[in-house]
Formats: structure tokens, C-alpha cells, sequence
């Protein structure tokens, strides 16, 4: 029996929340898979239609913690386990050793959360918590290096899997149609509306590109803090017939309208301690068939084959985004790229990235 110890999962929206759910589905076909997550709205519904057997730990997240550690231990004491996956350091922080040595244990890390400053208290416990760990498991080469120079040991890489391409319904499609409509090319951004994303950056160079690209459609998919500074920046520069901020939307829609795009754009940059530390959203772009444009501060180079299956640029540099946004829309480039984003897509499918965990159990 697997263990999957995790704060973040579905219904819960998020890369962390896709991620858990992808690798518990996926060890499934290895073995029953026990799940203990954090309760949110509507998980009794999600919980019931999923065949993994998850267990909700309720209550203020300050008793929380300790209540669902005992839970575990508890549930490690009755039972075999062949691994243990513990989605964040905080996670794994208040697990016995003593628990931990009964098996194979993993730690997954992600660049933010473990990016404190050098001997500061939390600096301190991410170093004590991943001990704890046989395997902490970066999701980039980025993360892995960053991680190192924190004094962290021993860490693998294994990128996430993704869970997609999922079929499109014809409702969905019809919606998609409905907001593109006759533009060409079209642009799109799935993520939450934040300074490390670069949402300002893109609707200036969509002004810029206009002149050349007059039918040029970009969406956002999204909410956040930046919401309101970002309708405001719309408005100013009169791109409403350009530019659809769609704040809330189903699966499908979102599906349906990556399907339908050209390119996707999202040139993260380090905003505060917060950087890119691999980008899920490139890939599953990627699986529909759509290139990507990223960054270059964090670990999108794993997600993002630059010249191959998109490009990285500095996303704070707005020649830098007209220049790569020009040249992959020129001569419809976009098009033997996405190609190449397809094929590089298979690669993240659940039951390859799975293996490599198995491999090390």
C-alpha cells in the first residue's frame, strides 16, 4: 500500500492539487493508494466518485497539523506500506522518524515554499523536515539546484506528470468558438492573476502586436490580486475587442479554449521569494498541441524545449516579449512548434513520470 500525506488536493483548484491527484491515480495501478487531505468545500462529493480512498482531516489548521500526524501514525502503525509521499515539507514535519524508517518515504518540493533565507527559523525546519525524508524530489533542475544551495540533500528530479489532453464536449467548444470567434492568432494565459506572472507585460506587447496581428485574440483564465490593476490597464490601452479576462470558468472550458489557441503565454518572472519552479500549465498547453512562451528565472526550461516547443524570454522586458511573440506568430511558426509540443507532451504522462518513483522504492 501506498501513503499519500498532502495539504493540497482536488476539489481544490491548483498545480500542487493536479499534481497529488495525478501521482495517488497513478500509483493505483501499483497498489491501493490511501490518501489523508486537508477537508475543503465539496470534498464529500469529490470523495465518493474518486477510487481512492481519502481520508479528510477537518478543524483549525494550528490543531490540525498535530491531529492528522497522529492520524498517520496511527495509520502507519496498523498498517504495511511499500512508500510514503508527502506533498510540502510541512507535511512531513511532524511525522516520527521512527514511523518514517518503516518504509520508503518522499518529499516534493517546489521552489517557493522552500526558499528562505540561510539560517533563519524556517530556513532551519525545511532542513529538518526533508531529512526526515529517503528521497526529496524537486519538480525541475531549477528547483534542485536552488534547494542544494540551501544545504538540502540528496534531492532528485522528477518533473510532474499531467493529466491531460481530456476530451472536449461540444458545449464546451461552442463556448470557445464564442469567444474567439473569427481571430487569428489567438493567445491565451491559465493561471492566477499575480505579480510573477507577467499579466501587465503581455497586454502592453498585445498592443504593440496589434498593428501587425489587427485580429490578434488574447485570454486570460484567471482571478487574483492583480485583477482590478489589470482591467483598469485593459481599458486604458482600448483593448476590449482584444482582450478577454475570464476570472472564473468550468474544466471544460478552460480545455476548449487551449484547444483552440495558438500559443500560450506566460513569461513568469521572480516576484518577491516567489518563482517559477517547473510550470504544469506549459505542458498540459502542450498536450492540446499549443507552444508555449515562459520565462527564464525559473525551471520552465524543463517544461519548455526553447526553439522547439516554444520559447523563454525575460518577462520583464517588454522588447524581449514583443521580439519572441513576433517571431513564433510570423509565418504561422506556432504551428511546427506546436507539433513538436505535442509529441514532447507524452513524455509527462502519468504513467512514465509514476516509474521513476517506483524505480527508487
Amino acid at each position: 500500500m501506498f501513503l499519500i500525506v498532502t495539504r493540497n488536493f482536488p476539489p481544490d483548484l491548483g498545480g500542487m492539487q493536479n499534481l497529488m491527484e495525478g501521482l495517488s491515480n497513478a500509483l493505483l495501478n501499483h497498489g491501493p493508494v490511501k490518501v489523508f487531505a486537508d477537508y475543503s468545500d465539496n470534498s464529500e462529493v469529490y470523495d465518493q466518485n474518486s477510487k481512492l480512498n481519502i481520508q479528510r482531516v477537518a478543524g483549525l489548521k494550528i490543531f490540525r497539523k498535530y491531529r492528522k500526524a497522529n492520524l498517520i501514525k496511527e495509520f502507519m502503525e496498523q498498517n504495511e506500506l511499500r512508500a510514503s509521499f508527502f506533498d510540502h515539507w510541512k507535511s512531513i514535519e511532524n511525522i516520527e522518524n521512527e514511523m518514517l524508517k518503516k518504509n520508503k518515504s518522499f518529499c516534493l518540493i517546489h521552489s517557493k515554499e522552500i526558499n528562505h533565507p540561510v539560517g533563519s527559523s524556517l530556513h532551519k525546519r525545511v532542513l529538518n523536515a526533508l531529512a526526515k525524508a529517503d528521497h526529496v524530489i524537486a519538480n525541475s533542475r531549477f528547483t534542485k539546484e536552488l534547494a542544494m544551495k540551501l544545504g538540502v540533500k540528496n534531492v532528485t528530479v522528477i518533473n510532474p506528470g499531467c493529466n491531460y489532453p481530456i476530451s472536449v464536449n461540444d458545449e464546451a467548444k461552442s463556448f470557445a468558438n464564442e469567444i474567439y470567434g473569427q481571430s487569428s492568432p489567438k493567445l491565451i494565459t491559465v493561471s492566477r492573476l499575480d505579480g510573477r506572472k507577467s499579466h501587465q507585460n503581455i497586454l502592453m506587447t498585445i498592443k504593440n502586436l496589434l498593428p501587425k496581428f489587427p485580429k490578434l485574440k488574447y485570454v486570460s483564465i484567471g482571478d487574483g490580486d492583480e485583477r482590478k490593476n489589470l482591467e483598469k490597464l485593459k481599458r486604458e490601452l482600448k483593448l476590449d475587442n482584444n482582450v478577454k479576462l475570464i476570472f472564473s470558468s468550468t474544466e471544460q472550458e478552460k480545455v476548449a479554449l487551449l484547444e483552440q489557441s495558438d500559443v500560450f503565454v506566460m513569461p513568469s518572472v521572480v516576484y518577491k521569494k516567489s518563482v517559477e519552479g517547473f510550470g504544469i500549465t506549459y505542458i498540459e498547453a502542450a498536450s492540446y498541441g499549443t507552444p508555449s512562451i515562459g520565462g527564464i528565472y525559473g525551471g520552465e526550461g524543463d517544461a519548455i524545449k526553447s526553439g522547439q516547443t516554444g520559447y523563454l524570454c525575460n518577462g520583464n522586458d517588454l522588447n524581449a516579449l514583443y521580439d519572441t511573440l513576433s517571431k513564433i506568430l510570423v509565418n504561422d511558426h506556432y504551428k511546427e512548434l506546436g507539433t513538436n509540443a505535442l509529441n514532447f507532451s507524452k513524455n509527462f504522462s502519468w504513467n512514465i513520470i509514476v516509474k521513476k518513483y517506483i524505480e527508487l522504492i
